[in-house]
Formats: structure tokens, C-alpha cells, sequence
């Protein structure tokens, strides 16, 4: 298998994931759906991991990304804020930059220095003492 780059971007606040690309997958199939928990389906997410990856994004900005209408006979429904479709744009806007990484001078002249399998793992074993 051929040496790849994989960048992932995360923004965090404190030990808090504000924003990474799960959550901004998910902030992209709530404003498909209107809906918190039909996004978490299509995203093959239970519905308690999804909430709480929506609670943990509403905790870390300073407005929530998310809004919910509770249901009824009217139904209820989610939808991203204006700030929550901002934050999914500048995210994606990011993710795009790092993907044009993949074809940088830098990244193709560090590429030249990469082996094309690794070696084999060594024996890390502690040595025995010199002083016998």
C-alpha cells in the first residue's frame, strides 16, 4: 500500500470536540432531514451518541448550532442555526483546504524521503545490563 496523508480537522475547547467531521457530518444530515434523530439513522449512529454529539456542539459555541422544536401534532423537527450553518460551511471550507495539502510541493518532497514498506519491527526487549 502506497504512503498516504490523512488530515483530520478538529477544533477543541478545553477536553471538549467542539467541531470534527462526525459532528459536521451529522450538523450536514439534521439540515437535510430536519430531524436529530433521522440524521443519527442515516448515519448508523445510536440515538444517544447522536444527542450528545449535538449537546456537546450547543455546550461549545456561543450560540447553539442546533435547534429543536418539540413535537406534537404539529411534529417536531431540528434545524441548524444560522450560526450552525456557518460553522458546517467554515468547517467544510477548512477540510477542503486540507485536502488541497495532498498535492503540496512540501507534502510531494516529504513523500520522496518515505520508504515504500516500513521494516520490520524490531525487538524491543530491555537489554540486559552492562554491569552484569
Amino acid at each position: 500500500m502506497p504512503p498516504r496523508l490523512k488530515l483530520k480537522a478538529q477544533i477543541f475547547l478545553g477536553d471538549e470536540i467542539a467541531m470534527g467531521p462526525g459532528k459536521a457530518d451529522l450538523l450536514g444530515e439534521i439540515e437535510r432531514s430536519g430531524s436529530i434523530s433521522a440524521a443519527g439513522r442515516a448515519l448508523g449512529m445510536s440515538y444517544r451518541r447522536t444527542w450528545l454529539l449535538v449537546d456537546t456542539m450547543n455546550r461549545c459555541w456561543k450560540e447553539p448550532l442546533v435547534e429543536t422544536a418539540t413535537g406534537g401534532s404539529h411534529g417536531g423537527g431540528a434545524r441548524l442555526s444560522p450560526l450552525g450553518r456557518l460553522v458546517l460551511q467554515r468547517y467544510r471550507d477548512i477540510e477542503t483546504q486540507l485536502g488541497n495539502c495532498r498535492e503540496s510541493a512540501e507534502l510531494n518532497e516529504l513523500m520522496e524521503h518515505i520508504r515504500v514498506s516500513p521494516k520490520p519491527k524490531q525487538n524491543m526487549e530491555k537489554p540486559e545490563s552492562l554491569d552484569g
